[in-house]
């Protein structure tokens, strides 16, 4: 999540006004306008106006090919999301018919733990401890929406059996880039095989983050609750679990943050106490995490071959990537579930 060298004046607040007062919301002169670091390479704007304070999110000036096809998905999920109790920024208002496409939000109460511990966090374990468990408990929240509260908006069916060639493909894919001698992945062959010879038969579809981890989470100043879910432009409708398998199989990056936090086995049962879901196959998702979440970071040694990325990012996703599948190994040797 970074977000540097945000230049208000490219937002056009005249007109940001104009629509507000369409939108029917409270009028007045927008003030106090300042960039919120801390997000994707979209633009987070704070300002107040009428008394009211709020969040603009856009696409950066130079938007990517699918920048606003991202903010409207974004708009949709925060829509659908803010009559429930999930701990998601509450959307205001939303443009996604015409360009620029953006939407409002109210501004959310919190930090995010890469950033640092706050007090009383700091000095707190039980506050620690439990911050885990409130990552879980808010997972598990957003599990039981009623995934028809966004129709259409992916395709659950043949979900798990799409996830093993899916990322076999990308990782293929990389063969494209110059240089790249192919992956030097032990244990890549026999995960794949695992990961088919175990996928859960079944799943009740829902709504999935798609990102779920701990750099994605603000979590309340006085407490361990966490205040809300962000970055949601990787939702989808799909197996809920898998988010849970990737809270697991980042746990060892969310300890470093915050020592003493509840164990993976501790988050899995308290999501199991308060969800209906069959978790017997968790395991199956932790390692189907590390298994994409290595392939992913692999696209970026690859393409340094290329130099297409700096080789110290690349080496260092590299050695990430490595790491994950030694975890996926250790998950199959000494299961979770057991």
């Amino acid at each position: 999540m970074t977000s540097t060298h945000i230049d208000v004046s490219a937002v056009d607040l005249v007109a940001l006004g104009a629509w507000m007062d369409d939108q029917g919301l409270p009028e007045g002169e927008i003030t106090g306008a300042a960039p919120v670091l801390g997000g994707t390479q979209n633009v987070m704007v704070r300002f107040e106006r009428g008394g009211r304070p709020y969040i603009l999110r856009r696409p950066p000036l130079h938007a990517r090919r699918k920048s606003n096809e991202v903010l409207r998905r974004e708009a949709r999920v925060l829509a659908a999301l803010r009559d429930t109790p999930v701990a998601a920024p509450r959307l205001v208002a939303a443009q996604t018919e015409v360009e620029p496409v953006f939407y409002l939000m109210e501004p959310v109460e919190g930090f995010n733990p890469s950033t640092g511990l706050p007090e009383p966090h700091a000095s707190d374990p039980a506050i620690r401890h439990r911050m885990g468990l409130e990552a879980a408990s808010a997972l598990a929240e957003l599990g039981r929406v009623d995934p028809g509260v966004l129709p259409d908006f992916g395709r659950p069916e043949g979900f798990l059996e799409r996830q093993v060639p899916r990322w076999l493909k990308e990782l293929d894919s990389y063969g494209e880039l110059d240089g790249y001698p192919g992956p030097e992945i032990p244990g890549l062959a026999e995960t794949a095989a695992w990961l088919d010879a175990n996928r859960p038969a079944s799943f009740t579809p829902g709504i999935m983050h798609g990102d779920y981890h701990f750099a994605n989470l603000l979590f309340a100043h006085d407490g361990p609750r966490v205040a809300a879910i962000v970055d949601w432009e990787m939702c989808t409708i799909g197996d809920p679990l898998v988010d849970l398998g990737w809270l697991v199989a980042m746990w060892p990056s969310a300890s470093a943050q915050v020592p003493g936090l509840a164990s993976p086995r501790e988050i899995v049962d308290c999501y199991a106490a308060l969800s209906e879901r069959d978790l017997s196959a968790i395991d199956w998702y932790a390692v189907m995490a590390c298994f994409k979440l290595g392939i992913v970071l692999e696209g970026t040694h690859a393409r340094a071959f290329a130099g297409k990325a700096p080789k110290d990012i690349g080496d260092l996703l590299h050695a990430t990537t490595l790491s994950l599948f030694e975890r996926a190994g250790a998950i199959m040797r000494d299961p979770l579930s057991a």
